[in-house]
């Protein structure tokens, strides 16, 4: 029986799934079992699973049911006193279980460790920082105003509590780990690993990528993840809100391609996630000139709906930069 159980749900991933799995088996720490979960992938991924050739490596195969029931699934399949979770497009640093295990070994009363993460693209080129948060023991209100575990391949869980709080909600096709986070904060301390140890890949076909279903069912989870909190802390769901929406601009105006195939109406969508953003936390509006590049982004995605606001900003900066040196 391995210490760490991995679980990786994988649903079509034929082109990651082998460099993902080879973070895992480059870890440092060894004692692990890697768990498989095929959600009904419908492409060539078991014929790329079956290329791998790690006796820690165990493939499930079920029909299709999403995430939260795949990652639930795992850890029934699983013998691990802790569960790791990486998503089948994301990388580990050869660090990463060894340091989580050492941090919750020495902090017995901490249920969860997490280590930093950066942005990839689908090609594995850096994006950019993550949030890099160094919240640590109760973690419960922070958790409320927003994720800074940022995606779910950033921790290690004692299983006996991940089981004592339900596991992940089945019923959530998205923002399933932060909701699981809130759950686990309430009664158990967290601890970190302050070092990027996950590379999390931004993709423009991701399921997150549909801003409108991501809204609509991010604001469902919000008033339920609420409905269980206690009065006194009910003021936190303004800023749980606004921080979702300033999440939602970013995410359009700061990718590094552009996937609304040249439909301007999407830059109104973005003014509407700014403006909802500012109704419920208006601290943005102490921070001028951050409002005024995420404005001007939003322009020039209204001119250039195919292109990407981030990059062409940094375009006409490099042109206006040549511009000054030729003059001086």
């Amino acid at each position: 029986m391995a210490l760490i159980s991995v679980i990786v749900p994988v649903y079509n991933s034929e082109k990651t799934i082998v460099e993902t799995l080879q973070s895992v088996i480059n870890q440092t720490y060894t004692d692990f079992e890697i768990i498989v979960i095929n959600d009904g992938s419908q492409d060539s991924t078991l014929d790329v699973l079956s290329t791998i050739t790690d006796s820690r490596l165990q493939v499930f195969s079920y029909d299709n049911a999403g995430v939260s029931v795949s990652r639930n699934r795992g850890v029934e399949n699983a013998s691990g006193e802790f569960i790791a979770f990486l998503d089948a497009d994301d990388l580990w640093t050869p660090t990463k279980l060894e340091s989580q295990l050492a941090l919750l070994q020495s902090h017995t009363q901490a249920a969860v460790a997490y280590s930093w993460c950066d942005y990839i693209d689908d090609e594995g080129n850096f994006l950019r920082k993550g949030g890099h948060a160094n919240d640590a023991g109760n973690v419960y209100k922070r958790l409320l105003v927003g994720n800074f575990l940022e995606c779910g391949s950033t921790s290690l869980v004692n299983r006996q509590v991940f089981e004592s709080v339900g596991g992940f909600n089945s019923s959530l096709l998205t923002n399933e780990d932060w909701e699981l986070w809130v759950r686990l904060a309430r009664d158990y301390e967290f601890v970190v690993v302050p070092e990027v140890q996950v590379f999390y890949r931004i993709s423009g076909n991701s399921k997150s990528f549909n801003l409108t279903r991501h809204e609509n069912t991010r604001l469902q989870v919000i008033d339920q993840v609420f409905d269980r909190v206690p009065a006194e802390l009910q003021y936190l769901k303004q800023s749980c809100i606004a921080n979702f929406y300033r999440y939602l601009v970013f995410k359009v105006v700061d990718a590094p391609q552009n996937n609304f195939n040249g439909d301007r109406s999407k830059s109104f969508l973005v003014s509407r996630f700014l403006w909802n953003s500012l109704l419920h936390d208006k601290t943005l509006l102490q921070r001028p000139k951050l409002l005024f590049s995420v404005s001007l982004k939003i322009m020039l995605l209204a001119l250039f709906p195919s292109r990407s606001p981030r990059l062409l900003l940094e375009h006409y900066k490099l042109k206006l930069r040549g511009l000054r040196q030729s003059v001086l």
